[in-house]
């Protein structure tokens, strides 16, 4: 049966074969008569129609139609690239201690424009809505998702006097040098007025996040340094939206009122703390969302993604500081949207972010050089080099004055090798040429942008290809990749808790002490709330365990370890030994045990003194024990060991 089972498939296999090519083949013929109709004369023409109502056209195998394809089509060539130079940069040891990836991405942006360009067509140009809605979000979610929150909590002040002041500092003194400049008339820039230089300013004083997550990771900074200038470029978001809305209304009415201003001055309030308070108000949806998501894991890390987003979007409508609003929602989120998703959700929210922030910011780098080919530029060489000058002169003066002034309120001093590095460190970015790219004045706009774009090469190229080697000569600190355990934990609380009570015995309510209050109402109210079961009530030394575990375990995972790990011990024989396991009462027990013991801070004691002890039977016991063996002792001493004392002398 086998040979006749056999032959009727081969047979059954060439009929299908034959019958395909016979169809492909009528296919094309009829392509090709199609394409001799219409190349033919239009005596020919009204022949082949006479004969095509005779004879039906038959069905084509194989079509072409690129256009409806072409959007997603090339967007996945865009990816395509950015993820094959990505794969390059690592691969090639020598590029990436020398050329920083940003630098490479922006060149290799440069060399793709410039090809489109040879070609006859227009190189695509950064949009600015294409930046702003979906290239910079997952950036931001990412850093902020992941944000070390007791370093920055620890320098949110000398933070905010970077990202505040700094920025206003920056914003007027380079608007005003500028405007001296277009004074001048080798210059010819008389046209350009004050308004329209503070707008400039406005936009280029900014440090541009993604610039610098893109050069100090890469460095390996310590984490000090790295958590001031990134949280200053986060943070400055609300100072340069409000500034440069402000001057851009005020360079349209070419006035500028005392209403404007003190409107001004409370738009930059509503800015920031509508654009918190929109993250924090998503932030806690989310996470009570996700109480309810074991029915079903499947959707877990979607729930986290949409909700950052819609946050993000939701400030973007108000005209809100969508940068803020994103890391307030991914900060508030994260600690109680972790005790709730399973592990395996864990894993995919940790690296879709990352994979999707590496993407974004490959993109915008690459963008960045494409945009530069497609122009149009005005080259005016005072009025560009001039800006590099005040960039670089008002980031030092403003770093060494801010500096000095908080230095008096920190316990840590910035030293001079801390302060050059900051201010070397400020480097521009993606955002500003977004934020130039969307003037309307196409002449002024031009102009700005080519120097815009003229100081993100100059910060990126220069300052980032030679940060390295500076740090290195400087011998400034870099972090230190150490592996957290239960004993740091362990004393990082302790000493959190004595600083605590230090301050509570001194009257001062201080860092430690609403941190400490912050941490007893999240305890008390919040995570019975935002999170589901028993790991509301869980102690932190156990949530932190169970931390440890899980990433511990994903290392392992990552290492290709996890086949290392020890199995279970044979004996001398060969057979295996058993274990033992514990029973499920049991583990509860020991459990129940653990989080009603093990971490019990600042508890309300009953205070005594030496005079007002409580009898206790066990020490009862023991000095009656300790009595009687003395005078057991004293019994069995021979009386000629045995000598007065005259109580007298005593």
């Amino acid at each position: 049966m086998d040979p006749i089972r056999r032959s009727s498939t081969l047979r059954l296999t060439g009929l299908l074969c034959l019958l395909f090519l016979v169809f492909f083949s009528r296919g094309f013929a009829s392509h090709d008569v199609v394409s001799e109709k219409s190349s033919g004369t239009t005596q020919e023409d009204s022949r082949s129609q006479a004969n095509s109502t005779a004879h039906k056209k038959t069905f084509p195998v194989l079509s072409f139609n690129y256009e409806h394809v072409r959007t997603p089509f090339e967007i996945s060539l865009w990816i395509l690239l950015a993820l094959f130079m990505k794969l390059g940069f690592h691969i090639i040891p020598t590029v990436s201690h020398i050329v920083p990836e940003s630098c490479l991405l922006i060149f290799v942006g440069l060399l793709v424009g410039g090809i489109i360009k040879a070609t006859g067509e227009q190189p695509p140009i950064l949009d600015s809505n294409l930046f702003f809605l979906y290239l910079l979000p997952p950036i931001i979610l990412d850093a902020g998702y992941f944000l070390p929150m007791r370093p920055f909590t620890e320098n949110i002040g000398t933070i905010l006097m970077f990202a505040m002041v700094g920025t206003l500092w920056n914003v007027f003194f380079i608007g005003g040098m500028m405007y001296a400049v277009c004074q001048i008339d080798a210059a010819k820039l008389a046209h350009v007025d004050l308004l329209s230089c503070l707008l400039f300013g406005s936009i280029i004083s900014a440090v541009d996040p993604v610039s610098v997550l893109a050069v100090f990771e890469e460095i390996h900074i310590n984490e000090l340094l790295h958590i001031l200038v990134f949280g200053e470029s986060l943070l400055n978001d609300a100072v340069t939206v409000v500034l440069y809305h402000l001057f851009k209304e005020f360079a349209h009415e070419q006035a500028i009122t005392v209403t404007g201003a003190v409107l001004g001055v409370i738009s930059f309030f509503v800015v920031s703390l509508g654009g918190v308070m929109v993250g924090v108000i998503y932030g806690i949806v989310g996470a009570f969302t996700s109480r309810f998501t074991s029915y079903s894991r499947v959707i877990e890390p979607l729930f986290v993604f949409l909700y950052s987003y819609m946050a993000y979007l939701s400030a973007e409508i108000f005209h809100l500081s969508g940068i803020m609003s994103l890391i307030a929602c991914g900060v508030i989120m994260r600690p109680y949207v972790e005790a709730n998703i399973s592990h395996k959700s864990y894993t995919t929210v940790k690296y879709f972010l990352k994979m999707w922030s590496s993407v974004s910011d490959t993109l915008i780098f690459i963008f960045l050089g494409v945009s530069t080919v497609a122009g149009p530029h005005t080259w005016n060489w005072i009025f560009v080099i001039f800006t590099v000058i005040f960039c670089l002169v008002s980031r030092v003066l403003g770093v060494i004055g801010l500096t000095a002034f908080m230095n008096k309120f920190r316990i840590v001093k910035l030293t001079k090798k801390d302060q050059f590095i900051i201010a070397y460190g400020g480097l521009r970015g993606a955002i500003a040429f977004s934020l130039g790219f969307l003037l309307n004045n196409n002449e002024i706009k031009n102009l700005f942008l080519t120097a815009i774009i003229t100081v993100i090469f100059f910060t990126v190229f220069v300052q980032g290809m030679t940060i390295r080697p500076l740090v290195e000569l400087l011998a400034v600190k870099k972090k230190k990749e150490s592996k957290e355990s239960i004993n740091e934990e362990i004393h990082t609380q302790f000493l959190d808790h004595l600083l605590t009570g230090i301050e509570d015995i001194c009257g001062h309510y201080g860092h430690h002490h609403w941190k400490d209050k912050l941490n007893r109402f999240n305890k008390t109210y919040v995570k019975r709330w935002l999170i589901a079961g028993e790991r509301s009530t869980e102690p932190q030394l156990i949530s932190f365990y169970n931390k440890m575990e899980l990433k511990q375990a994903m290392m392992m995972v990552e290492s290709g370890s996890a086949a290392k790990l020890p199995t279970i011990v044979s004996t001398a024989k060969g057979s295996p030994k058993p274990s033992r396991a514990i029973s499920k009462s049991r583990e509860e027990e020991i459990r129940r045990v653990l989080r009603a013991n093990l971490q019990n801070t600042r508890q309300r004691l009953r205070s005594y003194s030496r005079y007002e002890l409580l009898n206790d039977a066990l020490e009862d016991d023991i000095s009656e024990a300790r009595f009687r063996k003395q005078k057991e002792m004293e019994r069995r001493i021979p009386p000629s060991l045995c000598f007065a004392v005259d109580k007298n002398q005593y």
